[in-house]
């Protein structure tokens, strides 16, 4: 017999439940089954953990990123996987994915592939599960610049207060939040702690999102006998903010879709390292001269020290800075050799009767946090007359702060 067939649009969307579904399934290892509502606490599966082999190739190369069939993986493995309504959810988002924000996930995968070997050795070598290198994805989209519009800002979207309290530097010129290998260093941290704290994977990310003290609260109130556990953040979710309520399903199908890209005909993420070398610079110097030492576009700069805001680095400290693989001993050779006076591309304003930061900057083609960054010493209601200003004048690689 014949089956009826479904107009195009129609299969289309069938399809894709289909699809959902199945990613779904090939993560569960066990029969789904009812459970109450809300549903009591999943007792975790004797799972067997065979270790995992990390080799070290040395001194700065880091470590060979492990695959993710090849390690046990709690956020794989959970539970909550065989619980229907939770199942269902995480499939209601892979067809989400995969519909109309289709594109914009191929995109962000893409963007993964630049610094996805970074994260995936800072996660080894933390023994944390690999699937969190999903995280920034529903984070950012792997994009050091982005902003949130809570401020939040980053590959892994910290928030000013919790970045400082992280040991991340947080400054008009300097924002680490935007530098993807010490964000990342800084939010595994974040997430090896809330794990320690909560106990559960789906309760420490759940605290990421909405923040330890929300989650600890609703704990206290709605379960204060409940042990731990990942099916314990199910039954408190009703209480979340709804972003938080859908922060865990969506980065489970994140990683579905991320794991099987073909499936939901995407390309293979393509793993592309950034290579660089790091220099020393130990006071003010602007990227355009920065760039110029080493050889390279000013461009290349900004794009590897996405925390520099201002185009600069900021004076009276030492910073490291990366340069383009190969660059390093060219920058330090002609580095030396440029005069300190000339190690910026700035003029000097003396100060006029009647003259704001603001008539300067606009004179100058600046923003007045430019200029008050240029010069962290100036007090802007007090500006007097006859002061020198240094007002930065660098090409564009100025960002938006958050």
């Amino acid at each position: 017999m014949r089956g009826t067939r479904l107009p195009e649009g129609r299969r289309a969307g069938c399809d894709r439940v289909l699809l959902a579904g199945l990613a779904v399934a090939a993560l569960t290892t066990g029969c789904a089954g009812g459970v109450a509502e809300p549903p009591s606490p999943i007792p975790e599966p004797a799972v067997s953990v065979r270790p995992v082999p990390i080799d070290v190739l040395g001194p700065g190369t880091g470590l060979v990123a492990p695959t993710l069939t090849d390690v046990h993986d709690p956020l794989r493995t959970t539970p909550m996987l065989r619980d229907p309504a939770f199942a269902a959810e995480v499939a209601a988002w892979t067809e989400r994915l995969d519909g109309s924000t289709a594109p914009w996930v191929a995109a962000d995968l893409e963007r993964m592939g630049t610094y996805a070997s970074a994260v995936d050795s800072m996660l080894a070598e933390r023994g944390l599960p690999p699937s969190l290198r999903y995280l920034p994805v529903i984070e950012s989209g792997y994009d050091p610049d982005a902003v949130s519009p809570a401020s939040a800002v980053g590959l892994w979207q910290l928030m000013a207060g919790t970045a400082r309290e992280l040991g991340i530097r947080v400054s008009p010129l300097v924002d680490e939040r935007r530098d993807p290998f010490v964000s990342t260093a800084a939010a595994l941290t974040f997430l090896e702690d809330l794990h320690g704290d909560f106990g559960s994977w789906f309760l420490a990310l759940a605290a990421y999102n909405s923040g330890p003290a929300r989650v600890r609260g609703l704990m206290r109130r709605h379960a204060p006998l409940a042990t731990p556990s990942d099916s314990l953040y199910w039954a408190l979710r009703p209480h979340l903010p709804r972003e938080t309520r859908d922060f865990v399903p969506k980065l489970l199908a994140t990683m579905m879709i991320g794991e099987r890209p073909s499936l939901f005909g995407h390309p293979p993420v393509r793993v592309e390292p950034i290579e660089y070398e790091e220099v020393d610079i130990p006071d003010a110097t602007t990227l355009d001269v920065i760039a110029g030492a080493a050889g390279v576009a000013e461009e290349e700069i900004a794009r590897l020290n996405p925390q520099l805001l201002r185009a600069m680095t900021p004076p009276g400290v030492s910073v490291v800075v990366r340069v383009p693989k190969g660059t390093a001993g060219t920058f330090r050779t002609r580095y030396a050799l440029i005069p300190p006076e000339e190690r910026v591309s700035f003029v000097e304003h003396r100060v006029a009767s009647g003259e704001t930061l603001s008539h300067i900057a606009v004179r100058y083609g600046i923003r007045v946090s430019d200029l008050e960054a240029a010069n962290p010493t100036v007090r802007p209601r007090y500006l007097r007359v006859g002061a020198v200003l240094t007002v930065p004048v660098a090409p564009s690689a100025r960002r938006p702060s958050g």
